[in-house]
């Protein structure tokens, strides 16, 4: 592919997020990257690393008329402010999660991109993992009849797999923290793909063990998605990183055990699990997937990503969990308001 033929990618935010989303942009090859942050010793390292030009100025970065997209990375307050200057620019963007963690800007940042015309998607990356993909395009097949409930139960050891966590946005709720918006979050964007938005939550939620934030680290949701129950536990401290989803519907079950990359169909009458195994892929795998399919989506291929619209209704659920944790009482989605 020629030079002239890639996509110009403004990559705003250099932390470790916008670090493996400039790395992957550049595994495609169909794109030229440019690094932005406001740390003059990230950008120095950015394009040392990876030979990439850099700016220091995001604003006048997209006012430029040098590129096509913009990856936002910053931290969640910053995400829908930048987002829209983007689309008034005439640049494309992909915005890190959680969309944002207010709803304050989301409306209008809709608005921005019809007026636009432009593409625009958030960066949900379960959408891309193989074994979910198969499960869910399974499911949709519904030959197991209605789906009824759904259990999701995850743990991790969350200072492992993050070590500067505490030096991060993850502290504080305000910039994005605590395990609802860093990491349930995913799970419940994927959920809502497949049996559509929740209306409600009632949530308990604590900081439990994880060393160094007081954020909650450990976090009990029921929800209701229609008339389908949910159930949602996930804690930042144990040993094992596991996650299971299961599906039960009214003639059978679907089980993803994601960390052991395989799902399985349990169906009226059967005796045991029908297991499917999917390849392991690699760590950087769901963010180059995530990049190829932006991509696909700038040249008017049909989108796999979240959209805008999922995107705000998962900030929906979080805020919605996030209040009834605070209040003690079951929140419906549809209350909150800017």
């Amino acid at each position: 592919m020629s030079v002239a033929s890639k996509k110009s990618i403004l990559v705003v935010g250099c932390g470790s997020i916008g670090e493996r989303h400039l790395r992957c942009f550049l595994q495609t090859k169909r794109a030229t990257v440019t690094a932005c942050d406001t740390n003059p010793a990230l950008l120095q390292r950015m394009a040392a690393t990876y030979q990439v030009p850099t700016v220091s100025d995001w604003a006048v970065a997209l006012a430029s008329g040098a590129f096509q997209a913009a990856i936002v990375c910053t931290p969640a307050p910053f995400h829908v402010p930048i987002g829209q200057r983007a689309l008034e620019a005439g640049v494309h963007v992909l915005i890190e999660k959680p969309l944002s963690n207010s709803l304050a800007g989301v409306a209008e940042l809709l608005r921005a991109r019809d007026r636009s015309r432009g593409q625009a998607a958030v960066g949900y990356t379960l959408h891309g993992y193989p074994v979910l993909v198969a499960a869910k395009t399974w499911l949709a097949r519904a030959e197991l009849g209605r789906i009824r409930q759904v259990v999701v139960t995850g743990g991790q050891p969350f200072h492992l797999l993050r070590p500067g966590y505490a030096q991060s946005y993850y502290r504080d709720r305000k910039s994005g923290g605590g395990a609802i918006q860093d990491a349930l979050t995913h799970s419940v964007n994927w959920v809502e793909s497949v049996v559509g938005p929740a209306d409600s939550v009632l949530c308990d939620c604590a900081h439990q063990l994880l060393p160094g934030v007081e954020v909650e680290d450990t976090v009990h949701v029921s929800a209701r998605h229609g008339d389908i129950l949910a159930n949602y536990t996930l804690n930042q401290f144990q040993p094992a990183n596991e996650t299971t989803i299961q599906f039960n519907a009214e003639r059978g079950s679907v089980k993803i055990e994601f960390h052991r990359r395989r799902w399985g169909v349990f169906a009226e009458g059967a005796t045991d699990w029908t297991w499917h195994e999917i390849p392991a892929m690699e760590r950087d795998g769901p963010f180059l997937t995530q990049a190829h399919a932006f991509l696909d989506q700038l040249e008017g291929r049909p989108s796999t990503l979240c959209s805008l619209e999922a995107g705000a209704q998962t900030l929906r659920f979080n805020l919605a969990a996030l209040a009834s944790a605070q209040s003690g009482t079951r929140v419906h989605c549809r209350d909150l308001h800017e």
